[in-house]
């Protein structure tokens, strides 16, 4: 059976010598596994970017009652990006959020609301000219409450990862290290990206809010990707 569907590119791992093994979640079937062949081929026929993470594609797919992998029957770039790959900065916060997404994304089922916030969101993080530090902080708060685990407030996040296993014996002083970063959080979730902080406290916040993902995804695992964003969030 063929399905009409968008979708947004996660990642792909290469399979035999020019086809790859894409993760993509869609509009109508959640999260799907598809073979592309040939898009890793030399030559003017190679497609490989439009696999690049958090592509946005229209296309016709296969689908089976069994699951499991299928094949993707068409496919067109939806939006073409106007300066997400040329953009160092962006294009380091995509590879780290679409990695988010593959860890804590899990459902083969169509899930409406998630997906045009998703989508909605890539669209506007391509266009944002200025002022998009705060984006992948900004991105993960609102995904949260998608997910189901969505915090409250800045105490909310702060609180549950000071008394986590593993932080439930540090001093009070540790306690109080947290606390300095409610308020970012705080102004972040009142739908301002536009917090002004340096560099440092960028990354701590970030930090914070992965172990806040690990408490409520469960085998979150390592994000690989971290490192390179938090090379570029230095400079």
């Amino acid at each position: 059976m063929l399905v009409k569907t968008r979708g947004i590119v996660l990642n792909f791992i290469k399979f035999r010598e020019t086809s790859i093994i894409a993760r993509v979640y869609t509009e109508q079937l959640g999260l799907q596994t598809y073979i592309v062949n040939s898009v890793r081929k030399k030559g003017p026929g190679a497609r490989i970017a439009l696999f690049q993470p958090f592509t946005l594609l229209d296309m016709v797919v296969y689908t089976s009652p069994k699951g499991g992998i299928t094949r993707i029957s068409e496919y067109k770039c939806s939006y073409p990006f106007a300066s997400i790959p040329f953009n160092t900065f962006k294009s380091s916060m995509v590879l780290f959020l679409s990695e988010m997404l593959a860890h804590t994304i899990q459902e083969e089922e169509e899930n409406p609301p998630l997906f045009n916030f998703l989508y909605d969101s890539i669209i506007y993080f391509d266009r944002q000219e200025q002022s998009f530090g705060n984006f992948h902080l900004f991105f993960l708060l609102q995904l949260s409450h998608y997910l189901g685990f969505g915090p409250t407030s800045g105490a909310d996040i702060t609180s549950q990862v000071a008394f986590s296993a593993g932080a439930a014996t540090q001093s009070r002083g540790s306690v109080l290290h947290f606390q300095m970063f409610e308020a970012y959080f705080d102004a972040l979730m009142q739908s301002s990206e536009e917090v002004f902080m340096n560099s440092k406290v960028r990354k701590e916040l970030l930090l914070i809010l992965i172990r806040y993902y690990q408490l409520h995804v469960e085998k979150l695992g390592e994000i690989k990707s971290l490192q390179v964003l938090s090379e570029v969030l230095s400079d």
